[in-house]
């Protein structure tokens, strides 16, 4: 079997009230328990085997179209930073902080639907849901393209959040309910890299529309822009909705063996079978506010966003270097591929060593001090340099800081589905107000969100080592009651 860390300071999820003895196990039917017997029968060796060849298969059928609906969810949420270096403001007649107002209330709707659509989940299918959403989302992005005045993009802009919401936690809990925990890390992992790539691949793409299609048809290159991204979205939509799996138990390219042992290994890993209907939302919402720790890790979710709120201006921070709008946005690629590096190798790092709070924390320091430079430093290299820092930073921690919480809250099904929405929830608040960190009145150096950012960045790493503390304290005093519940046995 996949080793789980053993790291008590990062793995307290593994310790929780939720934890039952292996005898707990509930197999569907007859057929199933008599595959289970079957398994812990097994040697290690068959065991691991069995292992990598279903996760391969997983791999191969659920995380492709995660990541790429990801990257299509991050980047037509953030193309319009792109499509202001393509003069959006001048021809909507936006001025002063309109376009903050157009980048915050983004997540007004985000936020609005955030748990409602993650709690609807767990009651329907998730490839038709998913797919659902993501097709709504590609046409109401492409209507961006036929918004004449600033309040038409503020209407587009409310409703794009508003269908975009029940996504990325939607795609954290369909992970989660095919991985095991320690599994889960690095997939969550991969799938985030999809905002790292949805930048990279957004400078690339805005760089050769506005650069090609600029007034082609009579339609301004921004447009396009809207419009070629909407479509794209659309097409890959219509695709997931026919192609993405659902739960194992209903998945038509498993075999009966494989479904049954995608079940034993979560039921083996969380000891706790997970029913899907057998606890109600409201429950599952009570369960998850009950647990103090959900709290802190939506402190840390919230200021950790708020620290990377800098990426929808990025175009705009980029441009202060003095160069022209195409080179702009191609000089924006190799800082977001850089970033997509670093978010796979900290996070190939953080599963083997099991290892969370000091990872975040040295990314967080790293963010830091990029934000220092940037608003300090009138030096073009090392302002460039500094821009790298920024995102490999902030962006690089907050994909450990999200598997982070979907491991700590396992079981039952509701608890952590409500946990994840809430987390991604009330984290997300701080897009809303952090949208106008980031003012045009303050470039060329951003003093105001520059420095703010680089404080946050030193919370968030602080609070991760708060975190780590008391997962120690509380493994040690759990480990002390068994022991002494041994004594008493005995």
């Amino acid at each position: 079997m996949a080793e789980v860390s053993k790291n008590t300071a990062e793995q307290h999820e593994l310790r929780t009230s939720f934890d039952k003895p292996k005898t707990t196990l509930a197999p569907d039917d007859e057929a199933q328990n008599i595959f289970f017997q079957d398994f812990r029968a097994r040697d290690e060796e068959w065991l691991s085997f069995k292992e990598k060849q279903l996760l391969r298969k997983v791999d191969m059928h659920l995380l492709p179209f995660l990541i790429i609906m990801y990257l299509l969810n991050f980047l037509d949420r953030s193309n319009l930073s792109q499509a202001r270096e393509g003069g959006l403001e001048a021809d909507l007649g936006m001025d002063g902080t309109a376009f903050n107002l157009a980048t915050s209330i983004f997540f007004v709707g985000y936020l609005l639907m955030q748990l409602p659509s993650n709690m609807i989940i767990t009651r329907v299918r998730p490839s038709i849901y998913l797919g659902t959403c993501v097709c709504i989302w590609g046409v109401v992005s492409t209507c961006n393209a036929a918004t004449h005045k600033f309040a038409d993009l503020v209407v587009v802009r409310f409703f794009l959040g508003f269908v975009e919401a029940p996504f990325f936690p939607g795609a954290v809990f369909l992970m989660s309910s095919w991985y095991t925990r320690a599994e889960l890390t690095r997939r969550i992992a991969w799938f985030y890299s999809g905002s790292a790539l949805a930048n990279m691949f957004g400078g690339l793409i805005a760089a050769g529309i506005l650069g090609n299609l600029d007034g082609n048809m009579g339609i301004e290159g921004w447009r396009w822009l809207f419009i070629v991204e909407g479509v794209i979205t659309i097409f890959v939509a219509l695709t997931a909705t026919i192609f993405l799996p659902d739960y194992p138990a209903t998945t038509r390219w498993l075999s009966d063996e494989e479904k049954a042992f995608a079940a034993w290994r979560l039921l083996a890993d969380i000891n706790e079978a997970d029913e899907r209907h057998s606890r109600s939302i409201w429950a599952g919402i009570k369960l998850a506010l009950a647990d103090y720790r959900l709290y802190l890790f939506v402190l840390l979710q919230h200021i950790c966003l708020l620290s990377q709120t800098f990426q929808y201006f990025f175009p705009s921070i980029v441009e202060t270097l003095g160069y022209g709008n195409i080179v702009t946005l191609l000089l924006t690629v190799p800082v977001w591929f850089a970033a997509f590096l670093t978010s796979v190798c900290v996070n190939w790092t953080a599963s083997k060593t099991g290892d969370r709070s000091l990872h975040i924390f040295g990314l967080m320091v790293v963010a830091a001090i990029g934000n220092a430079i940037v608003t300090g430093s009138t030096t073009l290299g090392a302002r460039y340099f500094a821009m790298f820092l920024m995102p490999c930073g902030a962006v690089s921690a907050f994909t450990i800081v999200v598997p982070w919480i979907a491991n700590s809250f396992p079981r039952p099904l509701v608890k952590r589905s409500a946990s994840i929405a809430i987390a991604n929830m009330i984290g997300n608040c701080s897009s809303i107000y952090g949208s106008y960190m980031y003012n045009a009145a303050a470039a060329p150096q951003y003093v105001p969100g520059g420095s703010a950012n680089a404080a946050i960045s030193l919370c968030v790493g602080l609070l991760a080592l708060v975190l780590r503390w008391l997962h120690q304290r509380e493994n040690k005093e759990l480990e002390r009651a068994e022991q002494e519940g041994g004594e008493e046995d005995e």
